[in-house]
């Protein structure tokens, strides 16, 4: 066969496979309680007008997903999960927790503690709002008090047109809402928990809405076991208006099989501060691609990211930050820890425009190779118009170094146990941005038993 012929092949191929997709998602459409036909519509259309991405594309040049084209995914149907299985996988998890679950991408309430308007005791203040869009929908003050809101937001911000969060658009069987009005704070954080049981594709969208001066944590989690292949693909969509504050910590720590490919769009208003803190441990193939648009004058922006793969994990962190306004502030630090044959890469734009005068925008990726067979693609960028702002961007790529080494051993501890000590050093300054502490702690243990 020529090498035109298995190109064409080849992409035929992809848009076969991305068309049987896209029809397991409109067949979870049909069967979801939403109504929202003209938006499952807009994104039936972007995704027919797109291919199934490959090496060709520069967005995915070093992430292939030709693997993904031998299994023809199901869409993922409702499952049940036991309690004690959730807490095993998510050991830091409490009985008492503001949570809602959801298994292969459907509601699960028995898992669940949700909150609308005080109705559940979870020490929500009065009209804040934690809960699936289904139950919304059914309250009968829906319409008028809260559908325009949420039409408002749902899939409006930039970047849903890229293929897999239309897909997302198209397919999705609930969504995830969490909601505070205005001068709202929470102690507690908001738990929305992602477990997987099926092998089967399923679509993950959460929604929230910080109105002016609300503030909270968010913790995203997602868990599933190794013993089924599956895909999951997952879009959150965060809007913070002026003053409010959101502090999202994304646990990724699925199974070995695993697809896992995520799109978490930010708008932050003026004055707002959003910050999160993103550990992915687990899956075949993850790609976490955080979009965070800043649309008002001094604006905080922190994002920490780390990935720990052994084997042959494939980790892929794609990030853009758009400073738009002046008096902004920017930072991003990225850390990977890469073992045996896995694979890791970043690619980090801040986009710095002309009306961003006198901001302060800082990115750094950091990767530690453990094997002479791990390989690392990074790509840092800046792209800066305005002329009175202050901006640095790095990368490194290292091994841990035998002086280090050699000078724990001199104290008496053993090349493993220093082994050991320098690397949760250098994950530990990531996982310390967690302010939940119950995960901190979890993942704290997880680390100092990290073995070569």
């Amino acid at each position: 066969m020529s090498t035109t012929s298995a190109t064409s092949t080849r992409t035929a191929d992809r848009e076969a496979y991305l068309k049987h997709l896209l029809g397991q998602a409109i067949a979870v459409a049909e069967k979801s309680e939403l109504d929202l036909e003209s938006l499952r519509s807009r994104a039936h259309a972007l995704v027919s007008e797109q291919s199934f991405p490959s090496g060709r594309d520069e967005e995915w040049r070093f992430t292939d997903l030709s693997e993904m084209l031998a299994v023809p995914f199901p869409a993922a149907a409702e499952e049940t999960l036991a309690a004690d299985a959730l807490e095993s996988g998510l050991p830091w998890l409490n009985s008492d927790d503001c949570r809602l679950t959801s298994v292969n991408g459907h509601y699960a309430p028995a898992l669940s503690l949700a909150s609308r308007d005080n109705q559940v005791s979870t020490n929500l203040p009065e009209g804040a709002v934690v809960a699936p869009l289904s139950a919304l929908m059914a309250h009968p003050d829906f319409s008028r008090q809260i559908g325009s809101s949420i039409s408002a937001r749902l899939a409006q911000i930039q970047g849903g047109g890229e293929v897999f969060t239309a897909l997302n658009t198209a397919g999705f069987a609930d969504v995830m809402v969490v909601w505070l009005r205005a001068d709202q704070v929470l102690d507690q954080p908001v738990h929305i928990v992602r477990a997987s049981q099926a092998g089967a594709i399923a679509h993950l969208r959460t929604l929230v809405i910080a109105e002016r001066h609300a503030s909270f944590t968010l913790v995203e989690s997602f868990w599933g076991d190794d013993e089924q292949t599956r895909c999951n693909n997952s879009v959150t969509e965060i809007w913070l208006e002026a003053g409010a504050q959101v502090n999202h910590i994304r646990l990724q720590n699925e199974g070995a099989q695993t697809f896992h490919i995520a799109k978490t769009a930010v708008s932050q208003a003026a004055d707002s501060r959003y910050q999160c803190t993103a550990i992915d441990l687990g899956a075949k193939l993850s790609r976490h691609h955080l979009e965070v648009y800043q649309t008002g004058p001094q604006t905080d922006t922190h994002l920490y990211g780390l990935s720990a793969l052994s084997d042959r994990q494939l980790a892929d962190t794609h990030s853009l930050i758009a400073l738009t306004h002046p008096h902004s502030e920017a930072t991003q630090i990225q850390k990977n820890i890469v073992d045996d044959r896995a694979h890791s890469v970043f690619n980090g734009r801040v986009l710095v425009s002309q009306a961003a005068q006198m901001t302060n925008a800082s990115q750094l990726n950091r990767n530690l190779l453990l094997s002479s067979k791990a390989r690392v693609d990074t790509k840092p960028e800046l792209d800066i118009v305005a002329d009175n702002v202050k901006c640095a961007h790095g990368a490194t790529v290292s091994q841990l170094q035998a002086d280090e080494v050699f000078y724990l051993q001199s104290r008496g501890i053993s090349a493993e146990q220093a082994q050991r000590l320098l690397l949760y050093g250098f994950a530990m300054e990531i996982v310390e941005k967690i302010t939940f502490a119950p995960l901190r702690q979890s993942l704290s243990d997880r680390l100092t038993r990290w073995t070569r």
